[in-house]
C-alpha cells in the first residue's frame, strides 16, 4: 500500500493537540488503522509553528504531509496557527483537518475562511472518537492524492 502521495514512503502528520486523552485515542486510531505514518505531536499552537518552520527543538523536524489541529490550543489558538499556515506559501500547500471539541458555526466558517481543508468535531465517546479518526485516516492517507513536498 502506498501513502497518499503515492510513493509508498510512510506520511508524516502533524497532530496539535494539548489533551493527553485526545492524543492516546488518535494514536490507538492510527495504530489500528493500519496506514503506515509518523504521528508527530505538539501541544500548543506556538510549538506547531516552529515544528513547520523547524525552528529551535525542531530544527530537523519533517515536513508533513498533513496537519490534525485542536482549535483550543494553549500560547496561540488554532485559528492564529491556521492565519500563519495559510500565509506561508510552502506551508499552505499541506492540508490542515480541524479536529476539535466545537461544533459551533462560527468556528467552522472561520476554519473554511482561514482555509482548513476540513472540519471534524470530536465526539464525546472514545470509541466514536476512534472511529471518527479511523474514518479520517482511511481517506486523506489512501484516497486523497497528497501534494508532495519540496523535498522531493
Amino acid at each position: 500500500m502506498t501513502d497518499a502521495s503515492g510513493t509508498g514512503d510512510p506520511a508524516d502528520i502533524l497532530l496539535v493537540e494539548d489533551n493527553p486523552g485526545d492524543v492516546r485515542l488518535t494514536e490507538e486510531a492510527f495504530r489500528e488503522g493500519q496506514i503506515r505514518n509518523t504521528l508527530h505531536v505538539v501541544t500548543d499552537g506556538v510549538e506547531a509553528l516552529e515544528f513547520l518552520n523547524r525552528r529551535g527543538e525542531y530544527a530537523d523536524a519533517p515536513f508533513p504531509d498533513l496537519i490534525l489541529l485542536d482549535l483550543n490550543l494553549p500560547r496561540k489558538n488554532g485559528d492564529e496557527v491556521l492565519e500563519e499556515i495559510s500565509a506561508d506559501p510552502e506551508l499552505a500547500r499541506i492540508p490542515v483537518i480541524v479536529l476539535t471539541g466545537s461544533s459551533a458555526e462560527e468556528d467552522v466558517v472561520r476554519s473554511y475562511d482561514l482555509a482548513a481543508n476540513a472540519y471534524l468535531t470530536k465526539p464525546v465517546d472514545p470509541e466514536e472518537f476512534i472511529e471518527t479518526v479511523r474514518s479520517f485516516q482511511e481517506f486523506w492517507l489512501s484516497v486523497v492524492r497528497l501534494p508532495p513536498s519540496d523535498e522531493e
